[in-house]
């Protein structure tokens, strides 16, 4: 019999029926209720999309060389993201290593034993006695195991293991931006407290010629000791904050060492003030997140993953069907071994049908739907928290706008009442306790200036995280210039 003739006869029927569609339900992504807008307050405007631009470094929109220099050491040493990138090689792999099951396994075999058979073996005829030989059993062969999916258990296995991998790289691309985001949080504020440790420290200075200028009176007689100790006593308190401020800078300083994978007792950041403006970044319509977004993308992902578990685990009730062809050689001696006759062949298929398991089938089917309704529901649950974090940001910036103009005004107005307390106190027509007020007023005021700013920046950073990170600079700028704009950011592909 023509073996090939026989191979025809098996796998061209198989071919077709493994052409039938695979059992469970096809992914669809779900449709959810967005509102149509935002709710921002004045200046911003709903602008057009930028989704053609690609993903990365947003962090540059600040124009801070040694930010972008700190981020390209974490993008590159930050073990959490290593960590993640393993992980998505991971997956990628096992997507391969599934999707590989497509095709047949095929292996080339090949022995050599010497063995005795025994002489007390059971008869193959009562006529003819047993006897002990010792012989060579040569083989060469190749074979081939196929499972053909009729049913797409195949199939649905290759479409969850796709859909892992595409959710690994989603949170790949989400871990870098929370990681670029939270070196950028601490950037900033370690910024905002060099400026704050600048103010309180210029404020000490101040406070050492007016406690100079009050022991000055006192040595003349025209103030009293009350005076100076009130004034040491301010030095002293304003110290104490100094040193806090100082230790606090110590702690963020050491995180963002961290971040860019360095030993924290190597690491040091030069004193600098912060001088990041704030930025608002371009923001889209709501339904822009879910393409934004790496967070979202991950969790729609695992929707898809978990509804290809379904299909897998509704096959599990139809018949498998394995071929498994073996075409080789076989021969008592190796000079023998590539005659004609020591050929030998096999063809054929095993199926198997699921009669009772107690239930076991049934049970992974219902584990599998629950499964798919819970990733539903964090799916929901991350699009929920998106439109929060977005509504967040978007009311923070515009309010600590507001805050802003409002502590620059206070700073001119302290400024001002200690110049006239320390008028009217050289006046003789005030105490010194008005000098200490108008000095606390004044320390108080400014600091509250500075603390602004780096919340403003940090708003804004927060803002960038919230919508998926990375903008074009110039569109941006060209946005902000007419109003900072609603535009949207690249997307995470699916």
């Amino acid at each position: 019999m023509n073996p090939l003739r026989v191979w025809s006869a098996w796998v061209l029927p198989l071919a077709v029926l493994g052409a039938c569609a695979p059992v469970g339900p096809d992914y669809r992504r779900p449709v959810l209720e967005m509102p149509a807008n935002w709710k921002p307050e004045a200046p911003w405007r709903v602008g057009a999309p930028q989704d053609a631009i690609p993903r990365g470094e947003w962090w540059k929109v600040f124009g801070d060389e040694r930010l972008n220099k700190l981020e390209e050491r974490a993008m590159t040493s930050n073990n959490t993201l290593a960590v993640a990138a393993a992980r998505l090689e991971q997956a990628r792999a096992l997507s391969s290593q599934a999707g590989a099951a497509l095709f047949p396994e095929i292996r080339l075999n090949s022995g050599i034993n010497r063995f005795r058979t025994s002489a007390d073996r059971p008869l193959t005829s009562y006529t003819t006695p047993t006897f002990s030989t010792i012989q060579y059993d040569y083989t060469l062969n190749v074979s081939a195991r196929y499972e053909a999916d009729f049913f797409g258990r195949v199939r649905r296995t290759i479409e969850a293991a796709g859909a892992s991998a595409q959710q690994s790289a989603a949170d790949f691309e989400n871990i870098r931006l929370l990681v670029s985001a939270d070196l950028a949080n601490n950037y900033v504020t370690i910024g905002a407290l060099d400026n704050e440790i600048d103010v309180v420290q210029r404020s000490i200075a101040l406070q050492r010629k007016a406690l100079a200028f009050v022991s000055a009176r006192y040595e003349a007689g025209t103030a009293s000791g009350l005076d100076v100790t009130q004034q040491q006593a301010q030095i002293d308190a304003t110290s104490t904050q100094l040193e806090l401020l100082i230790n606090q800078r110590t702690r963020v300083e050491h995180a963002i060492a961290t971040l860019v994978g360095t030993p924290a007792p190597t690491f040091s950041l030069e004193p600098r003030p912060l001088a990041l403006a704030p930025w608002q970044p371009p923001v889209g319509v709501p339904s822009d997140l879910l393409e934004r977004r790496p967070d979202i993308a991950s969790a729609e992902r695992a929707m898809a993953a978990a509804n290809a578990q379904i299909g897998v685990a509704m096959a599990a009730f139809y018949p498998s069907f394995n071929l498994a062809p073996a075409y080789g050689l076989e021969s008592r001696a190796f000079t023998t071994l590539f005659d004609i006759p020591s050929l030998l062949w096999a063809f054929g298929v095993q199926s198997s049908q699921l009669i009772f398991d107690g239930g076991r089938a049934k049970a992974g089917q219902r584990f599998a739907e629950a499964s798919y309704q819970g990733t539903l529901a964090a799916y929901k649950q991350v699009v929920l928290t998106a439109m929060q974090e977005v509504e967040d940001g978007l009311g923070t910036l515009v309010a600590l706008g507001r805050a802003q103009e409002q502590a620059r005004a206070a700073v001119r107005s302290t400024t001002r009442l200690l110049e006239l307390a320390n008028d009217r106190y050289a006046g003789g027509l005030a105490t010194y306790l008005d000098v200490i007020s108008a000095q606390q007023a004044q320390l108080s005021s400014e600091r509250i200036r500075v603390q602004v700013l780096g919340q403003q920046v940090l708003a804004s950073v927060f803002l960038v995280k919230a919508l998926g990170g990375g903008w074009d600079n110039t569109a941006a700028a060209t946005a902000t210039a007419s109003g900072p704009a609603l535009a949207a950011a690249p997307a995470v592909a699916p």
